[in-house]
């Protein structure tokens, strides 16, 4: 898929590029306003439960940024696929104006098209874990969608379900909503597409992803608008351990939760620890970065046989 890079155990927290023009920095990702396109920049920064984490995780950027040109690849293969945000995605094809910065760039950057991102973010669920296990056992409906009784915690659902969230700032937290409430923000003709267009690449991926021994249990996709179409199309990062849950498909037991490629780890140390989101974020132990690491790559080694 892919040519072996070589990956730097240094951790990568922001990118500094004198001369080219800082946008904006998400949780993950600075990105860079090149004129008629952008210039996205994975970092190595890690988030739980919205709050980036002091410690970084070496080389997470790389994998999400690698995993993600698999996924568009493989997207760009599938009839009527949407098209998506990707224009370069070979650092030697680079505007020049990139070329001094080769060491931090390579392997964790793409050139992208500007898109007016839409205000929901589109969450496919094929198994019961995280936010709709709560809401499941709260009320017995993920989004507003209402689900059988009796199910347990990880159970795989009776159909793929569509779970859309608000698009929160840096330090809030995404909101689950219905789609009625989707279709008010966005219309009903925009979220009637992308729902469908969701639907589709989550199980389209799921069935690859099972063949190589991962269940994708549920994942977060975001869309903008093509300023010269008006169409939709696939922006951010694509089926990443970020944006989705991976599970190890010969470990799967439903009725608990489950072992994962994932930051998971991250997060259940958070919560072995008792730390709040209000509070100041812990620094990580080498440990959990390490397993943290570990578990990033095995799923990029898996899903791609690149590494």
């Amino acid at each position: 898929m892919m040519t072996n890079l070589p990956v730097s155990k240094e951790v990568l927290l922001e990118s500094h590029l004198p001369g080219l023009t800082l946008l904006f920095k998400g949780k993950v990702r600075d990105v860079y306003d090149l004129g008629k396109h952008l210039l996205f920049v994975a970092t190595d920064r890690i988030s739980a439960f919205d709050v980036i984490l002091p410690e970084g995780i070496p080389g997470k950027g790389y994998v999400l940024t690698q995993l993600s040109i698999f996924w568009f690849r493989w997207l760009s293969k599938i009839a009527d696929a949407p098209e998506t945000h990707v224009l370069i995605t070979d650092f030697e094809q680079f505007p020049s104006e990139c070329m001094p910065y080769r060491d931090i760039l390579l392997g964790r950057s793409l050139i992208v098209k500007k898109a007016k991102a839409l205000p929901v973010e589109c969450i496919v669920r094929g198994y019961l874990s995280g936010s709709g296990w709560k809401e499941y056992q709260q009320k017995g409906s993920v989004s507003g969608e209402v689900l059988p009784e009796g199910l347990l915690e990880s159970d795989r659902l009776p159909h793929t379900i569509f779970t859309p969230s608000t698009k929160a700032e840096v330090g809030t937290h995404d909101m689950n909503i219905s789609f009625d409430e989707m279709k008010k923000k966005i219309g009903a003709d925009l979220s009637e597409e992308i729902r469908e267009i969701s639907l589709s690449i989550y199980e389209k991926a799921a069935d690859m992803a099972l063949k190589r021994g991962i269940i994708i249990a549920d994942t977060k996709m975001e869309f903008g608008l093509d300023p010269e179409t008006n169409r939709p199309i696939l922006i951010d990062e694509l089926l990443t351990p970020d944006s989705s849950r991976f599970w190890p498909l010969a470990e799967y037991v439903p009725g608990t939760g489950q072992p994962s490629f994932d930051k998971q780890y991250v997060r259940d140390y958070l919560l072995s620890i008792h730390w709040k989101d209000h509070m100041p974020p812990p620094h990580l132990p080498a440990l959990v970065v390490n397993r943290t690491r570990d578990r990033y790559f095995e799923a990029l080694k898996r899903l791609t046989s690149s590494v």
